[in-house]
């Protein structure tokens, strides 16, 4: 699921984020209706084609399920967290211009916050708000002392938990800056509990996670087969929910700005697609697959998606 584009882009082309059941359509469908939003790229490196309800197709386990409606997501509303790791290693100081020419550069209608994650924990330097230079001015070095990188997951899970969740916003985005390193154990396998637990809150919540890999200082920062679980975990993160993971080797990237600019582009090809799940008798998480049946357009989607329970 790698390729490489100058860079090493994971998690496919087609971003989905699960909506808030504010956000659920009413419709005569069977089931539960879930709506979610998609973001669409071609292919071949071509055009992206028109699409319609009819060129999608949702399957739940081995069922497919009626696909109600397809609408371009023309708004620029949306809330984005910047979560950067504090054990980053000193190279991430000169990414902070970029960084804050990112926030600058967000719609006026995008609701930005900063994060910085230590330990497990979360320590916010910008409450979520609307005034991009406030938010840019809140962005720091990271103080970067060994072992503040014991889980960038568990921050994750603690972010959503206090996450402002509003009804008419749609778009939710975590850009996560870290080695992905795990120390709090749990095992090196794609089932990691702490990893599992940040990816479930997430989508839940309807969020969708970037992540760029940026190595941490201390003897994890340099210890390859923990850099290498890192990154398989921070893939693993943004395939899951939907999103996309930017690596280049085990070093720090040259420039933080390509992998910028390619999130803000995902954000002008997003759609909300509602279909209508297999009714279920508790709430929970359903393993779906979304995908263009014929049109020459890549996709990728998260893993589940959460799914009421009938009434």
């Amino acid at each position: 699921m790698k390729k490489t584009l100058g860079w090493i882009s994971v998690a496919g082309t087609l971003s989905v984020i699960l909506l808030g059941s504010e956000l659920i359509a009413q419709d005569s469908a069977p089931g539960s209706p879930v709506s979610v939003v998609v973001t669409v790229e071609p292919k071949r490196g071509k055009e992206i084609p028109s699409l319609e309800a009819s060129d999608i197709s949702v399957k739940e386990g081995k069922e497919n399920r009626p696909v109600t409606s397809l609408t371009p997501l023309n708004s620029q509303a949306g809330q984005l967290l910047l979560m950067i790791d504090d054990s980053a290693r000193g190279t991430f100081d000169t990414e902070l211009p970029t960084l804050k020419a990112f926030v600058n550069s967000l719609p006026a209608e995008m609701e930005v916050g900063v994060d910085y994650m230590r330990n497990g924990t979360n320590q916010m330097t910008c409450a979520f708000t609307k005034d991009h230079a406030e938010a840019a001015n809140s962005i720091r070095v990271a103080v970067g002392p060994g072992g503040a990188d014991v889980s960038p997951y568990d921050s994750l899970t603690q972010a959503v938990k206090q996450w402002p969740i509003k009804p008419d916003v749609i778009r939710r985005e975590v850009v996560m800056i870290s080695s992905g390193v795990e120390g709090l154990g749990g095992g090196f396998a794609p089932d990691n509990p702490y990893v599992d637990a940040g990816i479930s809150s997430a989508l839940k919540a309807g969020i969708v996670v970037y992540t760029i890999y940026s190595p941490s200082v201390g003897h994890a920062g340099h210890s390859f087969w923990r850099a290498t679980w890192g990154q398989n975990f921070l893939s693993q993160l943004s395939d899951e929910t939907g999103g996309e993971s930017y690596i280049i080797g085990f070093g720090s990237p040259v420039d933080f700005g390509p992998f910028l600019k390619a999130i803000v582009q995902r954000q002008k090809e997003q759609y909300v697609l509602t279909f209508a799940a297999k009714p279920e008798n508790k709430a929970g998480l359903q393993y779906v697959k979304i995908a263009v049946k014929e049109k020459d357009a890549s996709l990728a989607a998260p893993d589940r998606v959460f799914v009421r329970a009938s009434m």
